[in-house]
């Protein structure tokens, strides 16, 4: 049972509207070789730590997408941007340090499960 639960949840989710985001190429390299990595050497330690460096990575370049470059573009200012820009980098800090706690503690399943989820957000 819990596995059609599972199933029916994937199928409603890959039919939900989505927004994403456009980050570097240099990011998007990164992101598929530290998911790569994980897949392809199980038994490496340090799969967490790349996990956790990345998703600090991606929630970075995400709130830039989507939160500063409007601002930017809106022309609120210099000062009302600084000050977004700031408040923006104390919630990327709070975030990457709770997702890090997590992240390093999985195991090889749960990374890959996180993994997975990357790999769905990426559209080339």
């Amino acid at each position: 049972m819990a596995t059609a639960s599972k199933s029916s949840t994937k199928s409603k989710v890959a039919h939900e509207p989505s927004l994403r985001f456009y980050h570097s190429q240099a990011l998007r390299q990164k992101t598929d070789a530290v998911l790569t990595a994980l897949e392809a050497h199980p038994g490496k330690k340090n799969h967490g730590d790349a996990m956790a460096d990345l998703v600090a990575e991606l929630v970075d370049a995400g709130m830039d997408y989507y939160f500063l470059k409007p601002l930017k573009a809106a022309d609120v200012g210099f000062v009302a941007e600084q000050s977004a820009r700031l408040g923006m980098s104390g919630a990327v800090t709070l975030i990457s340090s709770v997702c890090r706690k997590f992240i390093t503690r999985m195991d090889h399943p749960q990374l890959l499960v996180v993994a997975t989820h990357i790999r769905s957000l990426a559209v080339d």
